[in-house]
């Protein structure tokens, strides 16, 4: 989802919101204490956040999996209409039934799309599945996890610091750090997030580009994204050194028709440009029209591996250490 301006920097609508945000906590933390979480039969890893909107979740569960061995990832499908359990097949699968961030998640490891965490849990194990990644959930009590990382954009942190619809937070701050195994910080971190972590671990590590993305220094580029900050990839472009001569916007896992993507290729002509946009984007690009457009893609790069590993071992044993 698209945060509005006063999520992020706070004002009088947010603090006119704060009562809002009050019930939104309390009724989360009665969820939590009204349910009973599901004991999987093998090792969970939760990748989470606090606040609403992209905080890079799903890369950072695309490179904790990778170095799992035997993961499966469980997702809840957002934005798709299977209820599942279900095995993604890049192949078959479209994000209107799955999501876009399942078929990203398929590319690395098995990924099962459940909206009963519990089932899908339950499913993975049964087909062989050494642990489980869970790409969000955090707030989801139904399932019990070994570890925890939240995720937190070093640029943006918790925002205003309210709850919803005060603010971005899914739960309070505290809490959720209370529940947390390590904070990751992705890029600089500009809030000072290191400080609230108080005895929680904190991993620092960074979004970056892969090889083929350094060609992009002084090439004519048309940009799109859906995402939850679609700014911050038209920055990365920038950074990249490439020519951004337009940039649009979309609302977060939006379905593109044949027609936008053929205008905007259109708009590229017209520029002599590339047309380019993220991986989570791409997935929900129509089949015959993906060969046309370019995509960026990233992966994470951690500080501290062994401290990363170190962190995972409770959930994996030996699998974990180096």
């Amino acid at each position: 989802m698209r945060a509005p301006e006063f999520w992020i920097n706070g004002g009088p609508l947010s603090v006119g919101l704060a009562p809002l945000g009050w019930l939104w906590a309390a009724g989360s933390a009665l969820r939590g204490a009204l349910t009973t979480p599901y004991q999987a039969p093998i090792p969970v890893v939760c990748i989470g956040n606090l606040v609403a909107g992209g905080a890079g979740k799903t890369p950072v569960a695309r490179s904790v999996a990778s170095r799992l061995p035997g993961a499966h990832f469980l997702s809840l499908g957002y934005g798709g209409s299977e209820q599942g359990p279900l095995l993604v097949n890049p192949n078959k699968h479209q994000p209107d039934r799955v999501g876009d961030e399942a078929l990203l998640l398929a590319e690395v490891a098995p990924c099962w799309v459940a909206k009963d965490r519990a089932a899908g849990a339950r499913e993975a194990a049964r087909h062989g599945a050494a642990c489980l990644v869970m790409d969000d959930g955090f707030q989801n009590p139904s399932l019990h996890k070994d570890v925890s990382l939240l995720v937190v954009d070093g640029h943006t942190g918790f925002g205003a610091g309210r709850c919803i619809p005060a603010g971005p937070l899914r739960e309070p701050v505290p809490r959720g750090l209370r529940r947390a195994t390590a904070l990751v910080i992705l890029g600089e971190d500009r809030r000072n997030l290191a400080r609230l972590a108080g005895e929680v671990p904190v991993l620092r590590a960074r979004l970056e580009p892969e090889a083929e993305a350094l060609g992009l220094a002084g090439q004519n580029v048309v940009a799109f994204a859906g995402i939850g900050r679609p700014a911050k990839f038209f920055h990365s472009l920038e950074k990249l050194g490439a020519n951004l001569v337009e940039a649009y916007a979309f609302p977060d896992h939006y379905p593109y028709r044949p027609a936008e993507i053929t205008e905007l290729l259109a708009t590229a002509e017209k520029h002599a440009a590339a047309l380019i946009t993220t991986t989570k984007d791409f997935v929900r690009i129509p089949a015959h029209l993906r060969d046309q457009v370019a995509v960026l893609r990233i992966t994470v790069t951690w500080d501290d591996e062994a401290e990363l590993m170190r962190v995972l071992a409770p959930a994996i044993g030996e699998l974990a250490l180096p």
